[in-house]
């Protein structure tokens, strides 16, 4: 009996021993890979390692935009054994309000959150402190913060980043895959507690690459103050700096006005147009300063050249029943040189008469307008210019004073950049390098013929000369300076009629005869005969260009004396805006006049009488000049060809004769 019931004993334990065994096989061999991925799945977490975003730099290497590492502490309301106690920990060890914290983490317990955020960027001693204490219920994330070293300096170029730091403006948002990188993985295996053991890195984080901008801070921080002290005390509600190379295109400031901090993020409470990039998504009527595409296209394309005579009649003109009058009487006749010197509207109306439609929407599209200049930067407006299809009988006198056509700065000193550089249209550029490596420069494409943009030069110089409608604001020590003044009236939509308030801007650029830089300034809605281009806008490009000229080392091309003065009172003072009806009017009519000066009514002063130097050569005219005691810049070879002022014309103090010679 005791024999049989060892045999079954032994049977059952071989039974329970197979089954053991097929178990374990079942474990082991059979589903080793299922359960080994289950245990994995509880024991390890894969965690995705942050690339640190790439820093932005202007072009001498100062930082504009980083990256610095945070720590945020969090803690799961419903884990926290002692709410009293943790309110206590934490306000001791990260300076919080022990009342405040205490209510907060009560309501996050009741409202069943399983995540709450103690402190955001706490700092790096508080979260090693808190580390050393060693609760499993106390979570410590390291994270990273973007930073702007100079608060708003050059905010509107940079933009910001979201709490993910993702851009979302700005060079950030527009080339935010160079910036990000590539994140890494960390597999991290934990205990029961969920406390990290053991961590290895599967794959690293690639950081984003450092870009380079074509911005000089040291520019950019004297183009945001003096637009902003400029548009306070003229009253204007926005406006816009850009200071651009010529010759390669690169950006040197872009200031945009009113400003923000992109550290701070926005509350509800920010001017909405302080955000707005106005040098580049704001577009706006240009005024007396589109006139010189209205020349440069009549030295394309017709007989005229700046000593030929225009007529500008008594003050006015009348164009299939609208009648255009200039602010300070007529001008009488005067040669084209004189009609961008004064401004005059029907003098320029006349010139785009002659130019005739077709050739003027080219030569405007040769001049980059109606397209967008193709800088990373977000919502940038290709302007407004109409297919000449859409045309009316007014749009060609319109278009020749720079009204119905809409423009950025930006596009602004492109277009003056071609008449700077040569003739040629040179593509913005804001970025220099990606990555430490240099990006190639796009191939500049040909405008107008390098004799057209030099004989430009020459007639812009006489802008800031005396009776030029940018003298004397716009004149510097020790360079020679070509501009051109606008004032532009501003529609009101809403009552269909042209306004007393202006866009007032100024484009110039210097030395005249090798231009180093370009500088373009706006000033939007300011008012009476302060809001002109020649009193709000020249001033700042005065104040920025020789602060530019300073800082890139530009030898100075004149001596240093003081400018003669003014025996008619300056141009500024009478300005570049003639009057026309306010009445109700459609926005393509012929309203602004800009801020022309009408000629000096005073005798002109006593001095020598220019030569007649035309089929002389060089040598016979530097020879007769160096006799005569006459300053004279030659430029080219041959024989003269071209002379400004033209023979007989009396050369006032500090002028210079221009001669241009060719074979």
């Amino acid at each position: 009996m005791l024999e049989r019931r060892l045999k079954w004993l032994a049977g059952l334990i071989l039974i329970w021993g197979g089954v053991i065994l097929c178990k374990l096989v079942s474990l082991q061999v059979v589903h080793h890979r299922q359960y080994a991925g289950l245990a994995r799945a509880r024991q390890e977490q894969v965690v995705k390692i942050l690339a640190p975003r790439g820093t932005i730099l202007d072009r001498t290497g100062a930082p504009l935009a980083m990256s610095v590492p945070t720590q945020s502490i969090l803690v799961n309301p419903q884990k926290v054994p002692d709410l009293g106690v943790a309110a206590d920990i934490f306000s001791m060890v990260l300076r919080m309000d022990r009342a405040d914290l205490y209510a907060r983490l009560e309501a996050a317990r009741q409202d069943g959150r399983g995540y709450f955020v103690v402190k955001k960027k706490a700092a790096w001693e508080e979260a090693q402190r808190l580390r050393g204490m060693d609760f499993d219920w106390i979570q410590i994330d390291s994270g990273s913060e973007r930073h702007y070293p100079n608060g708003p300096l050059a905010a509107h170029i940079l933009g910001g980043v979201d709490f993910a730091e993702k851009g979302n403006s700005g060079i950030e948002k527009v080339l935010q895959a160079e910036l990000e990188g590539a994140a890494g993985e960390e597999r991290v295996l934990t205990d029961v507690k969920g406390r990290g053991i053991d961590a290895l890195v599967e794959s690293e984080p690639k950081p984003g690459a450092a870009l380079t901008l074509t911005i000089d801070e040291r520019l950019q921080f004297v183009a945001e103050r003096e637009l902003a002290a400029a548009a306070e005390a003229k009253g204007a509600h926005c406006g816009s700096v850009v200071v651009m190379n010529p010759r390669n295109g690169e950006i040197l400031a872009l200031a945009s006005y009113p400003s923000y901090d992109p550290n701070r993020p926005p509350d509800g409470t920010d001017n909405p147009e302080a955000r707005l990039n106005h040098a580049s998504s704001v577009p706006f009527e240009p005024g007396s300063v589109f006139k010189v595409v209205t020349l440069a296209a009549a030295l394309e394309t017709t007989q005229l050249r700046p000593e030929s005579m225009i007529d500008c009649g008594r003050g006015s003109i009348t164009l299939f029943g609208r009648t255009i009058h200039e602010a300070h009487g007529g001008y009488g006749v005067m040669s084209m040189a004189d009609v961008l010197k004064h401004s005059s509207n029907v003098g320029a109306i006349r010139i785009g008469m002659t130019v005739g439609e077709a050739h003027m929407h080219e030569y405007v599209r040769r001049f980059g307008f109606g397209e967008r200049t193709g800088v990373p930067l977000p919502a940038e407006s290709r302007g407004r210019l109409r297919s000449l299809e859409r045309w009316s009988k007014l749009s060609l006198p319109s278009i020749s004073i720079g009204q119905e056509v809409s423009v950025t700065a930006l596009q602004l000193a492109q277009a003056a950049s071609i008449v700077a550089n040569g003739g040629l249209l040179v593509r913005p550029r804001l970025v220099l390098k990606k990555g430490g490596q240099a990006l190639p420069v796009p191939a500049p494409v040909r405008a107008i013929k390098p004799e057209t943009a030099m004989t430009m030069r020459q007639m812009m110089e006489g802008v800031v000369l005396p009776g030029g409608t940018g003298y004397p604001e716009a004149r510097l020590e020790g360079y020679s300076v070509a501009g051109k003044t606008g004032s532009a009236q501003i529609y009101d939509v809403a009552a269909k009629r042209y306004t007393h308030n202006y866009n007032g801007t100024f484009i110039g650029f210097a030395p005249l005869n090798n231009p180093s830089i370009v500088v373009v300034v706006t000033l939007n809605g300011t008012h009476g005969n302060l809001g002109f281009g020649g009193r709000a806008a020249a001033p700042v490009f005065h104040a920025v260009a020789t602060e530019a000229l300073r800082v890139l080392d530009v030898p100075k091309d004149l001596p240093e004396a003081p400018p003669p003065p003014v025996v008619a009172g300056n141009a500024a003072d009478k300005d570049d805006l003639a009057i026309a009806d306010l009445g109700s009017r459609e926005p393509n009519i012929l309203e602004e006049s800009d801020e022309e000066t009408p000629v000096a009514k005073a005798t002109a002063p006593a001095g020598p009488r220019v030569p007649d130097f035309k089929g002389k050569t060089m040598r016979a005219v530097l020879a007769e000049a160096a006799e005569k005691g006459l300053p004279v810049i030659p430029d080219g070879s041959g024989v003269a060809r071209l002379q400004r002022p033209p023979a007989g014309s009396v050369l006032r103090q500090g002028e210079r004769i221009r001669v241009r010679f060719s074979r």
